[in-house]
């Protein structure tokens, strides 16, 4: 029989666990996904309206890896005022060798928001300017948390400038984050973030854009990771428009649900360049002007949840 690891288990072997190692297994599966030497199928989704919700499943398998992972995770956003959290779900572990289901990792979507995480970091690891005067948060939630808590093993800032529509929930916030060390400012008003941050990330599920060009200093980075179903955005399309590098976890994806969806719908990337994660990753990294305005459009990988995965059962 399988063998079942909750939570709370995952939750402990992540903390003993090391960052910049579990940062390099993500790294892989960045690099595994665009260099083709992972079976990726589409992502299945479903969407609810009442309450609003969505669900992901994503599934796959690196070669010459030990497991094949189905994964599902869900978000429903109406969860906290009922007491539980917005993100649930698991991962189903299978020999790659046999079809035999190994192990269950219960998670509750835990392992989701962990990997989502340490991409957004990642991204900053290559992307972001080589000096961060301050980091900016676009929400309040689990995820923007967890942005912050891996953002600071790859920059050397403490500055945080956080921005939600709830009063109470950017109180939370402030007061949680500040305890980890960091130095919260918070606000309602998401130009603020624009104007004074030149490493944003953005992790809501915002169906309209939050940030804006007009707003934009030139030198930014911003990792968008909130638009991963149709109808999400973050970002107007300007902003796009208007970036010197737009980088995709998967172009595939990106173009189909990710932020860029829309401009690129609507023609507005004409001859722009873009560049998957995985390609930067593997060639070392980009030489980044310090003008530039840089995105990096998440929508998760399933490689991810392999490695992450992997990760576990080879602490276990």
């Amino acid at each position: 029989m399988a063998e079942i690891i909750d939570r709370q288990t995952i939750g402990e072997l992540l903390n003993k666990s090391s960052t910049d190692e579990l940062i390099s297994y993500i790294e892989e599966a960045f690099v595994s996904y665009s260099s083709k030497t992972a079976v990726v199928p589409p992502v299945g989704m479903l969407s609810f309206q009442s309450p609003p919700g969505d669900v992901h499943i994503k599934y796959g398998y690196i070669q010459d890896e030990p497991y094949y992972v189905i994964k599902i995770a869900s978000g429903f956003y109406e969860n906290p005022g009922l007491g539980l959290s917005s993100s649930q779900g698991l991962n189903l572990v299978f020999s790659q060798k046999t079809g035999v289901l190994e192990t269950i990792l219960m998670d509750e979507g835990y392992l989701t928001d962990v990997r989502t995480a340490v991409a957004g970091a990642i991204c900053a690891k290559y992307l972001a300017p080589d000096t961060v005067n301050a980091i900016g948060i676009i929400g309040s939630g689990i995820q923007a948390r967890l942005q912050l808590k891996y953002l600071h093993n790859v920059v050397d800032c403490k500055k945080v400038l956080v921005w939600g529509r709830s009063k109470d929930r950017l109180l939370s916030y402030s007061e949680e984050m500040s305890r980890e060390g960091f130095e919260i400012e918070t606000t309602t008003e998401s130009r603020k973030i624009a104007q004074e941050c030149n490493l944003i990330v953005t992790a809501t599920p915002s169906k309209s854009p939050i940030i804006f060009a007009d707003d934009l200093p030139k030198g930014v980075h911003i990792t968008a990771l909130g638009a991963d179903t149709v109808g999400k955005q973050e970002l107007h399309p300007e902003i796009l428009k208007k970036a010197d590098l737009i980088v995709l976890d998967s172009t595939k994806q990106c173009q189909s649900h990710g932020e860029i969806h829309k401009a690129y719908n609507d023609n507005l990337l004409v001859d722009k360049d873009t560049m998957e994660l995985g390609e930067i990753i593997s060639s070392g990294g980009i030489r980044r002007n310090p003008d530039d305005i840089t995105i990096a459009d998440l929508t998760g990988v399933a490689t991810q949840d392999i490695q992450i995965s992997k990760f576990i059962l080879e602490i276990l």
